[in-house]
């Protein structure tokens, strides 16, 4: 596995012997599957140096970086090398549609984050508005410190619980709802993320 702060030029691993071998593209963050190319043994090692995807035309014979006319370039965050050594799955990070006729993926797939994701996002964007004028609920909260944040987040957790008690399906939901919405905010105040969280649990399961 190679990684964008480690690139180094080395083909040894990948078995050019037919000199070109299939190259999947996945988006590192959605898991997406964007495209299929190829690469030859230039190729690969111009995409190391650059950090971006470059393939091997077939029909053009010659070498083509993704993105060099519609600045859509897919940046490389990981590398991965099949069993047999002669297949690649390259993790990238899309700027833009992936396809020559604009979708998202040559399969015309929509590529999104999990809405969770998402919604760090736009909590984080929301931390740090600017118009003082027109304040969302998030930026007010922030500005208000930890203390409320962790208050609001309480009161939210006892309306859980009594919600848990009653029969009303949607008061439960929302309630629940609330309750993810003002901890993705602490997490977010305290310099953290939905995945941090996650990488402790998934720790936990192999233990």
């Amino acid at each position: 596995m190679y990684n964008n702060k480690k690139f180094k030029p080395i083909s040894y691993k990948i078995n050019f012997k037919n000199k070109i071998i299939p190259t999947i593209i996945q988006d590192c963050d959605t898991n997406v599957v964007l495209m299929l190319g190829f690469m030859n043994e230039e190729s690969y090692k111009k995409s190391i140096f650059d950090k971006k995807v470059t393939f091997y035309s077939r029909s053009k014979n010659k070498l083509w970086t993704k993105g060099e006319t519609s600045n859509n370039y897919l940046f490389i965050k990981d590398i991965l090398i099949d069993c047999d050594g002669d297949t690649l799955l390259i993790k990238v990070k899309p700027n833009g549609p992936v396809c020559h006729k604009k979708t998202d993926t040559c399969w015309k797939e929509i590529n999104k984050k999990n809405f969770l994701f998402l919604l760090e996002e736009i909590i984080s964007n929301r931390f740090f508005e600017k118009n003082e004028k027109n304040d969302s609920y998030i930026n007010k909260l922030y500005k208000k410190g930890i203390n409320r944040i962790i208050q609001k987040l309480g009161e939210e957790s006892i309306e859980l619980i009594i919600e848990s008690k009653n029969n009303n399906d949607n008061n439960f939901l929302n309630e629940a709802a609330d309750l993810l919405f003002h901890y993705l905010i602490l997490l977010k105040k305290r310099n953290f993320n939905i995945q941090n969280v996650i990488n402790v649990l998934e720790k936990r399961h192999l233990i």
